[in-house]
């Protein structure tokens, strides 16, 4: 069983789930937007995934369910669990871990290459990936690499866009799950962040057209990185996986 945290109701699994559902890999949802409360971390959770938002990790007075949050992913870490941040996911188990989240110098939004360094070509989790892939990225922020922790791949804009601790705990910057409709959804729901940034990052129309163009491969690259993450996880038992 994986529990995924979702911490606002438009940024949730999208082809994650995807692929858990083809898979029939069991999973819930727990949306701290919408006041569900965090399980405890009991034998049938495998695995927890912490999905993105557009809140700060150090706003815990706006929003309480950090602070319960950062308990649990303290808790992970503890265990050594299988986990895979996602955007804000990846900052608070850093910030769990004991690093650091900062604003980076310049905000990523749309779509930017990935460089995969020698310790993240080595990893399981990029198995079967080449130097460099193209990302979707929304952040401002950025996380350190922990003490005991690993960079795994980094962006020109972004140094630390990869992190991995222990075995199988994992946060990546920049979102591997997005949909067309995600993308179109967050561009409406943070548009003035957009237009605030008019010129320096990519608009809805372009971010739109790039997805378009780069599903296909954007889609197989998923697959891949599902595959190498749930594998580790020992979640997987067939040798064939697709993602719709």
């Amino acid at each position: 069983m994986i529990l995924f945290i979702k911490h606002i109701d438009i940024e949730g699994p999208g082809t994650i789930e995807d692929f858990l559902e083809d898979n029939k890999v069991p999973y819930i949802i727990t949306d701290l937007s919408n006041k569900d409360k965090l399980p405890e971390l009991k034998k049938n959770f495998q695995m927890v995934v912490s999905l993105g938002g557009p809140m700060n990790v150090y706003e815990e007075e706006k929003y309480p369910f950090l602070a319960e949050e950062n308990i649990l992913l303290k808790e992970v870490v503890k265990r050594d669990m299988p986990f895979l941040g996602v955007c804000l996911g990846s900052q608070l188990i850093v910030k769990a871990i004991g690093g650091t989240v900062s604003k980076n110098p310049l905000k990523e939004i749309g779509f930017y290459k990935v460089t995969i360094n020698e310790d993240g070509l080595k990893d399981d989790l990029f198995k079967n990936f080449s130097g460099e892939i193209t990302v979707y990225q929304w952040h401002g922020d950025t996380f350190s690499i922990p003490e005991g922790g690993k960079r795994l791949a980094t962006s020109e804009l972004c140094e630390n866009q990869t992190v991995k601790y222990g075995r199988n705990i994992y946060g990546v910057q920049f979102h591997i799950e997005v949909t067309r409709n995600m993308i179109a959804e967050w561009a409406d729901a943070y548009n003035g962040e957009l237009e605030s940034l008019k010129g320096v990052v990519s608009d809805k129309q372009k971010m739109l057209e790039d997805y378009d163009n780069l599903k296909g491969a954007y889609l197989k690259q998923a697959e891949r990185f599902y595959v190498n993450l749930f594998s580790a996880a020992n979640l997987l038992k067939k040798k064939s996986y697709s993602v719709p």
